[in-house]
């Protein structure tokens, strides 16, 4: 099955958060040109097994860390953390 291009959009757009910073799930898809597509990132991101993609580096709207495949909310948490992007 072929991936959609608005997939790879996202994950072009997460590579290119700089360590120590976040966007939103909502951020992420205005800038991959899809607005109010925030849901749809967040699948591609609960999906995403490719390590050059920083999706811990996406957190809710409303601050919230959210969910992370590869471990859980506080493992984001803690690279978030090390990463200088929270407290």
């Amino acid at each position: 099955m072929k991936e959609s291009n608005f997939a790879e959009r996202v994950r072009s757009v997460v590579r290119g958060i700089p360590k120590g910073e976040t966007m939103s799930y909502g951020e992420v898809a205005v800038i991959a040109g899809a607005p109010g597509a925030a849901r749809a990132v967040g699948s591609i991101m609960k999906g995403n097994l490719d390590p050059t993609v920083p999706c811990h580096r996406v957190i809710r709207s409303d601050g919230v860390i959210g969910e992370y495949n590869r471990g859980g909310p506080e493992v984001k948490r803690r690279l978030l953390q090390k990463e200088g992007a929270i407290k």
